[in-house]
């Protein structure tokens, strides 16, 4: 909404109110804590591609009453639908992904989530080019907007469901027919072996509460998803994001458009370098080399803008430092942080998990997107970079005391290694 917000407030006659355009952005926000919590036990009752088919319904239908919109609560409800679609998106890609995807290849397959993240900003970059000569333009955009919903709707019915959910419920002969499909018919009689250990021990197929977070094992997976998203977003991706424009700005680059662009190939390519590195480097080394790397970079534009030397080289390097920064964020703290919370989840609470850690995503997300430009009003750009740069430090450190290595590890023997009352099955 970044590009059109300026032409949808002075239509819907908010324009020039800086708060009512602050909300119907952030009002998304809002919409997506409500739907991660309601994710886990959607995902827990449905599986995962009758939650992604159902979660089509808010996407769309926020999409068209925002594409509609001919008042400022017309625009709010279509902005909140959205918001619970995505919510809810947003746990069960990465549930989806770590439990179909074969063994050897889940961090790559893990890693497509930050790729199509990084195509679906460049795409709508180019899509807003038009609003700015066009000032109706942007209900094209948001009608456009409904299509990948009927697009996940139609391709979900075709796509498998999760073999560990299928075995969860009792339905083996469907299970073993998707695992014989994607992972082949060597890994059938091991993996169904597997899994019914972990449902024996667990009582997976009794489902679970929220209450249960607060048990161990889980109690200790939820405070470490929690913590990495409290990290992520206080290292400061989304205040870097809003303020390179104004980074840009500074060496004459005045386009947005172009702004954006520039920052969408930095992501681009250090999600590609994901790709290929998750599953040969592992999590967790990908981690703590993605915060130091965005920590150098925190730490070159403070210093930039603190000690300038010479303008033009000070601009050059904040130039250096603001895409080195969005970069090193796409090779780790991007994927990795929604990748590695359902590995190490039990089966029994991975939806719950994972609801949890990206509702502390949103509303982190949401303090930093309200805190940013006060601390920077208040204290400087240099000290607020500085303090994202110390946040940095510190989750590399966080990243290599209190995690482990999940690459080429099944998610059952991931739970059976840091579950000690697990009851290890016979050989």
């Amino acid at each position: 909404m970044n590009g059109p917000i300026v032409s949808v407030a002075k239509e819907l006659g908010f324009e020039g109110n800086s708060t009512l355009e602050g909300l119907v952005v952030s009002i998304f926000i809002a919409g997506a804590f409500l739907g991660s919590v309601a994710s886990g036990s959607l995902v827990d009752k449905l599986g995962c591609r009758r939650t992604f088919q159902l979660d089509t319904i808010p996407l769309i239908l926020g999409a068209l009453v925002s594409a509609q919109a001919h008042s400022l609560d017309e625009i709010l409800w279509g902005r909140f639908l959205v918001g619970l679609g995505i919510g809810v998106n947003t746990v069960l890609v990465p549930i989806y992904i770590s439990e179909v995807a074969p063994t050897k290849y889940r961090g790559s397959l893990g890693t497509l989530c930050q790729i199509g993240t990084c195509l679906g900003i460049i795409a709508s970059l180019f899509l807003d080019i038009p609003s700015e000569t066009d000032p109706h333009w942007w209900r094209t955009i948001l009608y456009i907007a409904s299509a990948p919903g009927f697009i996940l709707a139609l391709g979900m019915q075709f796509a498998v469901e999760s073999p560990r959910w299928l075995c969860k419920v009792g339905r083996l002969d469907d299970a073993k027919t998707v695992i014989r499909n994607i992972w082949g018919s060597s890994e059938v009689e091991t993996a169904i072996q597997d899994f019914q250990s972990v449902i024996k021990n667990n009582g997976v197929n009794v489902g679970s509460g929220w209450l249960e977070l607060l048990e161990e094992p889980h109690s200790r997976v939820a405070f470490i998803g929690g913590a990495l998203f409290v990290l992520q977003q206080f290292a400061g991706i989304n205040g870097v994001l809003y303020f390179s424009s104004l980074t840009f700005k500074d060496v004459g680059i005045t386009s947005s458009s172009l702004t954006s662009l520039f920052v969408g190939l930095a992501n681009f390519a250090g999600a590609l370098c994901a790709v290929y590195l998750m599953d040969k480097e592992g999590r967790q080394k990908l981690l703590i080399g993605s915060y130091l790397g965005m920590a150098v970079s925190m730490f070159l534009i403070a210093c930039a803008i603190g000690f300038p030397v010479d303008e033009e080289l000070s601009h050059n390097l904040s130039i250096l430092g603001t895409l080195m920064y969005i970069f090193t964020f796409a090779i780790g703290a991007g994927p990795v942080t929604g990748l590695i919370i359902p590995e190490l989840s039990s089966a029994k609470m991975r939806g719950k998990i994972m609801g949890f850690s990206f509702s502390v995503h949103w509303v982190c997300n949401f303090l930093v997107g309200l805190l940013f430009l006060d601390l920077v009003e208040i204290f400087g750009v240099a000290p607020v970079y500085t303090g994202f740069g110390c946040v940095s430090l510190s989750a590399a450190i966080y990243a290599k005391y209190f995690l482990v290595e999940t690459k080429g590890r099944s998610l059952e023997e991931i739970e059976m290694s840091l579950n000690p009352d697990f009851s290890v099955r016979d050989k």
